[in-house]
């Protein structure tokens, strides 16, 4: 045991020159962290809560201030600006110190929420999700590092699964809420005005809870031309995967201008980087292993994560004929899992001091969750469905948690924050690839059974008049198909059969794509070196 604690303090190498010098870590009672968690924990809500509210108000939304042109924006906005600006908090927290710039995001997040909220056109609301995004993307990273000021490893698992659990709460309670809202006299401005208050009590909680010693600067200073490129970097790749297949085609200039711009941008970061005193994405985590496993599993837990997230519900509202409301609810099992999975591990990690051990496993059941949804059938029971969606919550709830656990424990704390929002930030932009890639092996299966459908409609209709009998009507579905659940759902029979087949068909080809992501995120975990969380910071 001491060979292997050795091991980890010598993975971690000695506390890198240049960087802002390391306060004194503070000591708290038990309660005092439980206070101070759930200060975080209500911050990290809202930011998940903005990214996954708005999808049941959209229709609402367009038909108060049109712009239907601009809808994919309303929901690409936060996402953007929040992954993109997730490597930059946790480097900009050393410099400035956590407090300040957690309470700062709160600050930009609130006022953009209120702008969000009494926004008079597409325009106004596009911009303020932008600002919102920015907010959210702090309040998703900086709980993490606060809570590695706060509490040594050892005992940050028990606490840290809190934080897992409100990501699997926050994306159901989302669109159930948004759907609540819409439906009700408060209307979806309160889709952005729910949240204030929400982050006004963290605001609180933090200021009068939350005191942290004072970091002294120790020469450091922002790496502007660094984090310039990064965030543009970040930016093009986002946009790429957010509008392409949408706004304009893959196979189209827009494209490789976005991706040729995202290679320049990432050569000149990691330039940057390399020349830069105090980088916001020092080089060095890099050369660490732990570092390195840790942020490609998170890239493909993000994956497979989002897919299922994004595509699960298509599947019970279009397959199964559910409501919002029932689909929403239909990912319970999932919710649950993640729940339990979160806690329960991050308790028995402090408890034993191990943990490799669940990610691993949380991979193999990913898989096998991902497997069964692949059987899924037109006529498929519930309980089947649940029991997928439930594997697959369960295995990201003993991943997810864990692999922000294991970087912050094999690198120096001069390196937290840093390496936190790059895991985290590996995450959101593994989810973006998940599903732009999810949606185009959905679409291209689709449209290939909708091809099919109307090419054996041509040959009935050829063989009835060869026979001299009347050609029998055949609707036009392709439109249909793409359009709203209601829409499929109001075809004739036989129409309606068809097109949830071929619907049901592309969902196999997007649940099997889960497979092999998730069978790459196993590969990598096995990677991991053990090293038992450490008992002091």
């Amino acid at each position: 045991m001491t060979e292997q604690v050795a091991a980890g303090r010598a993975e971690q190498g000695p506390r890198p020159s240049g960087a802002a010098v390391e306060p004194p870590a503070p000591n708290y009672s038990k309660r005092q962290v439980i206070e101070i968690l759930a200060g975080l924990m209500l911050a990290m809500l809202t930011s998940m809560l903005t990214t996954s509210i708005v999808g049941t108000a959209l229709p609402t939304i367009i038909g108060d201030l049109g712009g239907q042109d601009k809808l994919s924006w309303v929901a690409s906005a936060t996402l953007l600006t929040m992954t993109a600006s997730t490597p930059l908090w946790g480097k900009l927290s050393d410099i400035w110190g956590r407090k300040l710039l957690f309470q700062t995001a709160l600050v930009i997040f609130i006022a953009s929420s209120v702008a969000a909220g009494f926004a008079q056109d597409m325009t106004w609301l596009i911009a303020a999700r932008f600002v919102q995004g920015i907010g959210a993307g702090g309040l998703a990273t900086l709980p993490q590092v606060i809570l590695g000021d706060v509490v040594e490893p050892r005992e940050r698992g028990r606490y840290s699964g809190f934080l897992g659990a409100v990501f699997g709460v926050s994306t159901v309670a989302g669109p159930l809420l948004g759907g609540f809202l819409v439906d009700s006299p408060l209307g979806w401005r309160w889709c952005f005005f729910i949240t204030v208050p929400v982050a006004v009590a963290a605001f609180i909680t933090i200021q009068r809870l939350l005191h942290l010693p004072a970091r002294p600067r120790g020469g450091a200073k922002v790496d502007w031309w660094g984090a310039t490129c990064i965030v543009g970097a970040a930016s093009a790749v986002m946009l790429v995967l957010s509008l392409g297949g949408k706004e304009f085609a893959w196979n189209s200039v827009p494209t490789y201008l976005f991706v040729a711009a995202a290679i320049v941008l990432t050569a000149l970061a990691v330039a940057a980087e390399r020349r830069a005193s105090d980088p916001i994405l020092p080089p060095r985590l890099f050369r660490n292993r732990t570092f390195l496993v840790a942020s490609a599993a998170s890239a493909a837990v993000g994956m497979a994560m989002f897919g299922v997230m994004i595509y699960f519900p298509q599947y019970l509202q279009i397959v199964k004929g559910m409501s919002p409301t029932a689909s929403g609810l239909m990912t319970l099992p999932m919710v649950l899992g993640m729940l339990a999975a979160s806690i329960s591990s991050g308790m028995l990690v402090s408890r034993t001091g191990k943990w490799k051990a669940y990610p691993v496993a949380g991979m193999v059941l990913v898989v096998a969750g991902y497997l069964v949804l692949s059987r899924l059938e037109v006529d498929s029971g519930l309980g089947m469905v649940g029991f997928g969606v439930m594997l697959i919550g369960l295995g990201l709830g003993l991943s997810m948690q864990i692999l922000i656990l294991a970087t912050q424990n094999a690198l120096a704390r001069a390196d937290m924050a840093a390496a936190t929002s790059a895991v985290s930030f590996f995450r959101n932009l593994g989810g973006a690839v998940g599903v732009a890639a999810f949606g185009a092996v959905m679409t291209n299966r689709l449209h290939s059974e909708l091809e099919r459908m109307a090419e054996e409609a041509a040959r009935r209709a050829e063989q009835a008049a060869a026979a001299g009998q009347q050609a029998p009507a055949v609707p036009d579905v392709s439109e249909s198909a793409l359009g709203s659940p209601e829409a499929i759902h109001s075809l004739p029979a036989a129409a309606q059969d068809a097109v949830v087949t071929a619907f049901n068909n592309s969902m196999h080809t997007v649940f099997q794509l889960g497979v092999p992501i998730a069978v790459v995120g196993f590969v990598l975990v096995l990677f991991f070196k053990q090293v038992p969380l450490r008992s002091g910071r």
